[in-house]
């Protein structure tokens, strides 16, 4: 029989619920159990297609083609389970699926009303496709007492009674701030959040307690004594320097052992993290350090979240510390390209937009004149294409998507593959125009991109809507930079290299997002091998 722990939010916000659901369940997949994790997203989106990275962080890609919270990708990073559709909602999906149904008539002309019928759905979202699973984490977004996340809260509650005794409980995550003038860590934010959420009917079992130092036994009974759990029961999740370390450090302060109690599974079977101390070790004892400049301008954090984190993978298959240094391209166009500085690397990642175009552009130019190991990701290729043919003479080779014009090297895949053409009446590019999900792709046999694959058919996953225009193969080619990578179809230029350089490839799809700390994604490794001994 499946069981559920129901991971819920309080205090404040990006506490971390989404790293604390993954490394549980890295945890329990540790003692031997297999596990998903679930993210049930309160906002009124459909999904996290149509939502600005510069207000709530990347949008992550399942193999399905799912745009999704970029919570899912740290499920993926911890479990090394790809997930798909089936672990995200959200509101808006959730009521979308309740109109439909009433406008089908499915509810016999009942009222449609927030219990039973929105309850009902998202409870079936929570308990499908879980076939073959022995643990399902739910996290459920936002922070409790927000108001629209009420009726997922409210699912949760009636789930705790439809299910066997038993079978689910619930982990609260919240802060312990500490008040310097004091000298104290404060319990009363955690007391009132527990209060807020046990007046909705949900009684957490386990609270999970972020703080940037121990909690002393004082602070530990008085949270057990008024948020009614065990002395026991409550986690200490304290800050460490990587996030990787989080497996260990949650099961050093017993997280793992007493969700497992909880479910009324003792003794608990044996811990397996060879693994997680492996890459810890590599993380904290590299043997040099490394530095990447990425041509780009994240507004937010997390907007290039798994881009981070692939190249900080890249950086444990080699025993190297990656140190990212981010440049603006609009800089660049300011005041040159010795902008970039001394860096080992240059990258030029995914996006949307001619904003820096020409300072992206520069920096490749750089890369290519000076021998500089170059990774190029999705737009990343694209002006790898663009600055190789404006070398060669045709210096007004652009993109449809900065406007028109004469030279169209970049042009829009509806003009490919009619299934992406915008619908009739579309004032703007639309999710119909992105070629979404995983696909297979063919490298060329002896090409670089194969070798480091180690494989002539791969599988990545793309998320883009222009594309190189096949009709500049043979001057592209004649520029100096080859096609090594078509989709099966033959329909996309997926990968491209040059061979009178040591390092130099670009690729449409996005490897990032199959990267793994324990399986860092081949582009990657090399990459950074290369920056390395540069």
């Amino acid at each position: 029989m499946t069981k559920y722990a129901f991971v819920t939010g309080g205090v404040v916000s990006s506490l971390g619920k989404g790293i604390a659901s993954a490394a549980l369940a890295a945890l329990l997949q540790a003692r031997g159990y297999s596990a998903q994790v679930k993210k049930l997203d309160p906002y009124l989106n459909f999904d996290a297609g149509m939502m600005s990275s510069s207000e709530h962080g990347e949008v992550f890609v399942t193999d399905d083609g799912c745009e999704t919270d970029l919570d899912l990708g740290h499920y993926e990073r911890f479990t090394g389970r790809s997930a798909s559709r089936a672990n995200s909602t959200t509101s808006g999906r959730i009521y979308q699926q309740i109109i439909e149904k009433e406008r089908r008539g499915d509810y016999n002309g009942s009222t449609v009303q927030v219990i039973p019928h929105v309850t009902n759905e998202i409870k079936e979202f929570i308990l499908s496709n879980n076939e073959g699973f022995d643990f399902v984490i739910c996290e459920i977004g936002g922070t409790v007492g927000d108001i629209e996340a009420m009726p997922f809260i409210e699912s949760i509650r009636q789930l705790k009674n439809d299910l066997p005794r038993s079978d689910a409980i619930y982990i609260h995550l919240t802060l312990l701030p500490y008040i310097a003038s004091a000298g104290e860590l404060k319990t009363k934010p955690t007391q009132h959040s527990v209060k807020e959420l046990r007046s909705l009917g949900v009684s957490p079992d386990i609270l999970l307690v972020r703080s940037d130092r121990r909690i002393d036994e004082d602070e530990r009974r008085k949270l057990a004594t008024f948020c009614n759990v065990r002395d026991s029961a409550v986690i200490e999740a304290l800050d460490v320097s990587s996030i990787y370390d989080i497996p260990l450090s949650y099961s050093h302060a017993g997280l793992d052992r007493e969700v497992l109690a909880a479910f009324g599974i003792d003794p608990a079977p044996q811990l397996k993290v060879d693994t997680w101390k492996d890459i810890s070790n590599r993380i904290h004892n590299p043997r040099a350090d490394i530095t990447i400049a990425v041509i780009g301008k994240p507004t937010l954090k997390d907007a290039y979240k798994s881009l981070n984190e692939a190249l900080i993978h890249g950086g444990i298959a080699n025993r190297l510390k990656t140190t990212i240094h981010w440049v603006d391209p609009e800089e660049i166009e300011k005041v040159g390209v010795n902008r970039i500085g001394e860096v080992d690397g240059i990258l030029v990642p995914g996006g949307f937009g001619s904003r820096g175009k020409e300072g992206k552009i520069a920096a490749i130019k750089l890369a290519r004149e000076l021998g500089v190991p170059f990774l190029g990701i999705c737009f990343g290729l694209q002006f790898a294409c663009l600055e190789a043919l404006r070398s060669a003479g045709i210096v007004d080779a652009s993109s449809e998507e900065f406007g028109s014009t004469e030279f169209p090297v970049i042009h829009a895949i509806g003009k490919i593959d009619s299934r992406f053409k915008e619908p009739k009446g579309t004032k703007k590019p639309s999710k119909a125009s992105l070629r979404l999900g995983a696909a297979d792709v063919h490298l060329e046999e002896g090409s670089k991109v194969a070798d480091i694959y180690g494989n002539e058919i791969i599988s990545e996953r793309h998320r883009h809507r222009y594309a190189f225009n096949q009709a500049y193969l043979k001057e592209l080619e004649n520029a100096g930079l080859f096609v090594t990578g078509f989709a099966e179809d033959g329909k996309y230029v997926e990968a491209v290299e040059r061979k009178d350089h040591p390092w130099f490839v670009a690729v449409q799809y996005h490897p990032e997002l199959k990267s793994r700390p324990f399986a860092p994604h081949p582009l990657f490794s090399g990459f950074i091998k290369a920056a390395a001994t540069s």
